[in-house]
């Protein structure tokens, strides 16, 4: 059990560091044109019900990974929103 939780959370740190750079590029640029609200949104939908998945089963590298994932989305999708 100890190998598939640190494989999980080796997971869920690749998973969400990932949209690291994509939100810090869009908040300093204020540059949205390029990024597709309706994909940004669908991904948002998802990390938001891992969530809910990780919290009804008690996985915590779910539940880690995708509470920074629906920030750093939903920082996407702000912006978007906003930068139009």
């Amino acid at each position: 059990m100890i190998l598939a939780e640190t494989i999980g959370f080796i997971a869920a740190i690749l998973g969400t560091i990932c949209w690291l750079p994509q939100t810090i590029k869009t908040w300093r640029t204020r540059e949205t044109k390029d990024l597709s609200l309706s994909a940004n949104l669908l991904v948002l939908a998802t990390v938001a019900l891992w969530l809910i998945y990780g919290i009804a089963i008690d996985a915590w590298p779910l539940i880690v990974a995708n509470v920074i994932s629906v920030i750093l989305v939903g920082a996407i999708v702000t912006a978007k929103l906003i930068y139009k």
